[in-house]
Protein backbone atom coordinates (compact mmCIF):
# COMPACT_ATOMS: atom_id res chain seq x y z
CA UNK A 1 0.00 0.00 0.00
CA UNK A 2 1.22 3.39 -1.07
CA UNK A 3 2.18 6.01 1.84
CA UNK A 4 3.41 8.82 -0.21
CA UNK A 5 1.81 11.10 -2.98
CA UNK A 6 3.78 13.57 -5.27
CA UNK A 7 1.23 15.93 -6.63
CA UNK A 8 2.84 17.33 -9.77
CA UNK A 9 1.13 20.40 -11.43
CA UNK A 10 0.83 21.06 -14.95
CA UNK A 11 0.41 23.63 -17.50
CA UNK A 12 1.84 23.90 -20.77
CA UNK A 13 4.45 21.40 -19.74
CA UNK A 14 5.33 19.31 -23.00
CA UNK A 15 8.83 19.69 -23.71
CA UNK A 16 9.60 18.46 -19.89
CA UNK A 17 7.21 15.59 -19.07
CA UNK A 18 9.41 13.00 -20.67
CA UNK A 19 11.98 13.85 -18.16
CA UNK A 20 8.95 14.32 -15.47
CA UNK A 21 8.18 10.49 -16.16
CA UNK A 22 12.09 9.63 -16.13
CA UNK A 23 13.56 11.36 -13.50
CA UNK A 24 10.26 10.04 -10.70
CA UNK A 25 10.41 6.34 -12.09
CA UNK A 26 14.04 6.64 -10.88
CA UNK A 27 12.82 8.60 -7.89
CA UNK A 28 10.25 5.90 -6.67
CA UNK A 29 12.73 2.96 -6.56
CA UNK A 30 14.85 4.91 -4.58
CA UNK A 31 12.11 6.11 -2.27
CA UNK A 32 11.95 5.97 1.32
CA UNK A 33 8.09 5.03 1.55
CA UNK A 34 6.08 3.58 -1.38
CA UNK A 35 5.23 6.44 -3.70
CA UNK A 36 2.83 7.13 -6.21
CA UNK A 37 2.22 10.16 -8.73
CA UNK A 38 -0.71 12.42 -9.62
CA UNK A 39 -0.75 14.93 -12.25
CA UNK A 40 -2.55 17.50 -12.49
CA UNK A 41 -3.13 19.06 -15.64
CA UNK A 42 -4.22 23.09 -14.71
CA UNK A 43 -5.99 23.56 -18.47
CA UNK A 44 -2.69 23.59 -20.61
CA UNK A 45 -3.53 24.25 -24.40
CA UNK A 46 -0.79 22.22 -25.71
CA UNK A 47 -0.35 18.32 -25.78
CA UNK A 48 0.02 17.95 -21.97
CA UNK A 49 -3.05 16.52 -21.19
CA UNK A 50 -2.25 13.92 -24.57
CA UNK A 51 1.54 12.74 -22.82
CA UNK A 52 0.08 12.74 -19.21
CA UNK A 53 -2.66 10.02 -20.10
CA UNK A 54 0.31 7.80 -21.99
CA UNK A 55 2.41 8.05 -18.91
CA UNK A 56 -0.84 7.21 -16.88
CA UNK A 57 -1.83 4.46 -19.15
CA UNK A 58 1.97 2.75 -19.20
CA UNK A 59 3.20 3.44 -15.19
CA UNK A 60 0.55 2.17 -13.01
CA UNK A 61 1.36 4.09 -9.87
CA UNK A 62 0.63 7.39 -11.93
CA UNK A 63 -2.82 8.32 -12.21
CA UNK A 64 -3.94 12.26 -13.40
CA UNK A 65 -6.40 15.22 -12.09
CA UNK A 66 -7.26 17.78 -15.47
CA UNK A 67 -9.11 20.56 -15.08
CA UNK A 68 -11.75 21.83 -17.85
CA UNK A 69 -10.10 24.99 -18.03
CA UNK A 70 -6.42 27.19 -16.42
CA UNK A 71 -7.61 27.48 -12.62
CA UNK A 72 -3.78 28.45 -11.47
CA UNK A 73 -1.59 26.52 -9.22
CA UNK A 74 -3.19 27.14 -5.93
CA UNK A 75 -6.43 25.35 -7.08
CA UNK A 76 -4.40 22.57 -9.20
CA UNK A 77 -2.84 21.81 -5.38
CA UNK A 78 -5.70 22.22 -3.59
CA UNK A 79 -7.62 19.46 -6.62
CA UNK A 80 -4.33 17.39 -5.34
CA UNK A 81 -5.07 17.37 -1.52
CA UNK A 82 -8.93 16.27 -2.13
CA UNK A 83 -7.75 13.62 -4.52
CA UNK A 84 -5.02 11.96 -2.38
CA UNK A 85 -5.78 8.84 0.38
CA UNK A 86 -2.20 8.11 1.64
CA UNK A 87 -0.23 9.39 4.80
CA UNK A 88 1.99 11.78 3.54
CA UNK A 89 1.16 13.98 0.40
CA UNK A 90 4.17 16.22 -1.77
CA UNK A 91 4.47 18.44 -4.36
CA UNK A 92 7.20 19.59 -6.97
CA UNK A 93 7.10 21.73 -10.12
CA UNK A 94 7.06 19.74 -13.13
CA UNK A 95 9.90 22.22 -14.42
CA UNK A 96 11.96 19.80 -12.34
CA UNK A 97 13.95 22.53 -10.72
CA UNK A 98 14.19 20.92 -7.89
CA UNK A 99 15.31 16.89 -7.46
CA UNK A 100 12.81 13.92 -6.23
CA UNK A 101 15.27 12.46 -4.97
CA UNK A 102 15.70 14.98 -2.13
CA UNK A 103 11.99 14.20 -1.19
CA UNK A 104 13.69 11.12 1.30
CA UNK A 105 15.46 14.40 2.87
CA UNK A 106 11.93 15.49 3.52
CA UNK A 107 10.79 12.57 4.82
CA UNK A 108 13.34 11.56 7.16
CA UNK A 109 12.33 14.12 9.13
CA UNK A 110 8.50 14.68 8.67
CA UNK A 111 7.66 11.82 11.31
CA UNK A 112 8.19 14.48 14.13
CA UNK A 113 6.85 17.97 12.06
CA UNK A 114 3.52 18.37 9.96
CA UNK A 115 5.13 19.98 7.17
CA UNK A 116 8.46 19.79 5.84
CA UNK A 117 9.70 22.45 2.94
CA UNK A 118 12.76 22.87 1.19
CA UNK A 119 14.82 25.55 0.87
CA UNK A 120 16.60 26.16 -2.63
CA UNK A 121 20.18 26.39 -2.09
CA UNK A 122 22.38 28.07 -4.31
CA UNK A 123 19.71 29.37 -6.43
CA UNK A 124 19.84 28.68 -10.04
CA UNK A 125 17.50 31.75 -11.37
CA UNK A 126 17.97 35.11 -12.56
CA UNK A 127 18.90 38.05 -10.48
CA UNK A 128 15.75 39.39 -11.26
CA UNK A 129 13.86 36.29 -10.28
CA UNK A 130 16.09 35.37 -7.13
CA UNK A 131 15.70 39.49 -6.11
CA UNK A 132 12.03 39.40 -6.65
CA UNK A 133 11.30 36.52 -4.65
CA UNK A 134 13.78 37.65 -1.75
CA UNK A 135 11.70 40.58 -1.11
CA UNK A 136 8.55 38.76 -1.44
CA UNK A 137 9.59 36.43 0.69
CA UNK A 138 10.73 39.25 3.52
CA UNK A 139 7.18 40.97 3.03
CA UNK A 140 5.27 37.17 3.72
CA UNK A 141 7.28 36.35 6.27
CA UNK A 142 6.74 40.09 8.27
CA UNK A 143 2.46 39.41 7.83
CA UNK A 144 2.56 35.71 9.12
CA UNK A 145 5.78 35.47 11.24
CA UNK A 146 5.79 31.34 9.99
CA UNK A 147 9.39 32.15 9.76
CA UNK A 148 10.29 30.82 6.53
CA UNK A 149 12.95 31.63 4.28
CA UNK A 150 11.57 30.13 0.58
CA UNK A 151 7.94 29.15 0.36
CA UNK A 152 7.94 29.32 -2.88
CA UNK A 153 10.10 26.09 -3.19
CA UNK A 154 8.54 23.69 -5.09
CA UNK A 155 9.14 21.05 -2.51
CA UNK A 156 7.56 20.44 0.37
CA UNK A 157 6.14 17.27 1.99
CA UNK A 158 2.99 17.45 4.40
CA UNK A 159 0.98 14.94 6.51
CA UNK A 160 -2.56 14.74 4.73
CA UNK A 161 -4.91 15.08 7.19
CA UNK A 162 -3.42 18.31 7.81
CA UNK A 163 -3.12 18.94 4.01
CA UNK A 164 -6.90 18.53 3.94
CA UNK A 165 -7.54 20.99 6.05
CA UNK A 166 -5.97 24.11 4.68
CA UNK A 167 -8.54 26.42 3.48
CA UNK A 168 -7.38 26.90 -0.41
CA UNK A 169 -7.66 30.28 -2.04
CA UNK A 170 -5.70 31.93 -5.01
CA UNK A 171 -2.21 32.31 -4.23
CA UNK A 172 -2.26 30.29 -0.62
CA UNK A 173 0.12 28.41 -2.25
CA UNK A 174 2.55 30.56 -0.90
CA UNK A 175 1.59 30.47 2.80
CA UNK A 176 1.29 26.42 3.33
CA UNK A 177 3.49 26.50 6.35
CA UNK A 178 1.92 29.48 7.50
CA UNK A 179 -2.13 27.59 7.06
CA UNK A 180 -0.34 24.58 8.64
CA UNK A 181 0.73 26.74 11.99
CA UNK A 182 -2.88 27.99 12.02
CA UNK A 183 -3.49 24.73 12.84
CA UNK A 184 -1.13 24.21 15.65
CA UNK A 185 0.83 22.17 13.45
CA UNK A 186 4.60 22.23 13.17
CA UNK A 187 6.65 23.07 9.85
CA UNK A 188 10.63 22.47 8.90
CA UNK A 189 12.66 23.99 6.64
CA UNK A 190 15.52 21.91 4.93
CA UNK A 191 18.40 22.98 2.01
CA UNK A 192 17.68 21.08 -1.48
CA UNK A 193 19.40 21.29 -4.53
CA UNK A 194 18.13 23.60 -7.03
CA UNK A 195 18.58 24.02 -10.99
CA UNK A 196 18.12 25.74 -14.00
CA UNK A 197 15.16 25.11 -16.22
CA UNK A 198 15.85 23.35 -19.53
CA UNK A 199 12.50 23.51 -20.86
CA UNK A 200 9.19 25.27 -21.11
CA UNK A 201 8.98 28.91 -19.67
CA UNK A 202 8.43 29.94 -16.04
CA UNK A 203 4.74 30.71 -15.51
CA UNK A 204 5.20 34.04 -12.78
CA UNK A 205 6.84 37.19 -13.68
CA UNK A 206 7.80 40.07 -11.24
CA UNK A 207 4.03 40.72 -11.24
CA UNK A 208 3.04 37.65 -9.30
CA UNK A 209 5.78 37.78 -7.38
CA UNK A 210 5.91 41.00 -5.63
CA UNK A 211 2.70 42.61 -6.25
CA UNK A 212 0.73 39.56 -5.87
CA UNK A 213 1.53 38.19 -3.05
CA UNK A 214 1.40 41.40 -1.36
CA UNK A 215 -1.93 41.18 -1.68
CA UNK A 216 -2.13 37.65 -0.82
CA UNK A 217 -0.90 38.90 2.65
CA UNK A 218 -3.94 40.66 3.50
CA UNK A 219 -6.05 37.93 2.37
CA UNK A 220 -3.96 35.77 4.84
CA UNK A 221 -4.60 38.25 7.79
CA UNK A 222 -8.30 38.32 7.21
CA UNK A 223 -8.02 34.09 7.36
CA UNK A 224 -6.30 34.21 10.18
CA UNK A 225 -8.71 36.25 12.40
CA UNK A 226 -11.35 34.47 10.94
CA UNK A 227 -9.81 30.93 11.26
CA UNK A 228 -11.69 28.28 13.03
CA UNK A 229 -9.32 25.93 14.76
CA UNK A 230 -10.89 23.31 17.99
CA UNK A 231 -9.75 20.08 19.28
CA UNK A 232 -13.05 17.38 20.45
CA UNK A 233 -12.53 16.56 24.64
CA UNK A 234 -15.21 13.92 24.05
CA UNK A 235 -17.90 12.85 22.72
CA UNK A 236 -21.12 10.72 23.52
Amino acid sequence: MNQFTIIVPVYNEQDNLTRVEQELLAYIQIASKKTSILFVNDGSKDDSQTMIEDICARNETFSFVSFKENRGLSAAIKAGFDAVETEYVGYIDSDLQTAPSDFNILLEKIGAYDLVTGVRANRKDSFVKNMSSKIANGIRRSFTHDGMDDTGCPLKVIKTDFAKRIPMFKGLHRFLPAMILLQNGTVLQIPVQHFPRLAGEAKFGVWNRLVGPLMDCFAYLWMKKKYINYEVAKKG
